[in-house]
């Protein structure tokens, strides 16, 4: 991909996907009442085989979230009635974070919000629109999970201190 003085195409696209997060949170937000991560987590807690809960370092780590993020939305939905963290049966010193009855309840009553959420969202995109930008945000996910950029960043040293002053 070619990349002009400006930043080009990668530019643009890396300021798309800024934009159309912020446009996905915001929304969100203002037509069902929660955050974007919340509706995450409720998504991750409600599929089959977690039943039981998830650590929460593994949540955070399918998320992709910090944990000041996670932790703090984690408690607004704990008092909310939504999830509970308890004692793992496997190891008592680790928390499991766990999708309560409540949480599992509002989680389906939103059901049909996200469906039309997402028909509102996509209704300018084929199918085929829609597996490829799939296939694609894939793709940006893998290379941006790979970037290392220890070795092209300049080294900061102490001489360059000294000469400033």
């Amino acid at each position: 991909m070619i990349v002009n003085e400006s930043g080009g195409i990668p530019n643009r696209l890396f300021f798309r996907l800024f934009q159309t997060g912020n446009i996905l949170q915001r929304q969100v937000q203002n037509e069902m009442g929660i955050s974007a991560v919340q509706w995450a987590v409720l998504g991750a807690l409600s599929r089959e085989g977690f039943e039981d809960g998830t650590s929460f370092n593994q949540l955070k780590e399918y998320l992709y979230v910090s944990r000041q993020n996670l932790d703090g939305v984690l408690k607004r939905m704990e008092r909310d009635g939504h999830v509970v963290r308890i004692p793992d049966p496997q190891d008592r010193r680790a928390r499991l974070v766990v999708l309560t009855e409540s949480g599992r309840t509002f989680w389906n009553r939103l059901q049909d919000t996200i469906a039309e959420f997402y028909r509102q969202a996509m209704q300018g995109m084929s199918f085929d629109d829609g597996v490829s930008l799939l296939h694609l945000l894939k793709k940006l996910q893998h290379g941006l999970i790979d970037v290392s950029l220890e070795s092209t960043i300049p080294e900061h040293t102490d001489t360059e201190n000294l000469e400033a002053e």
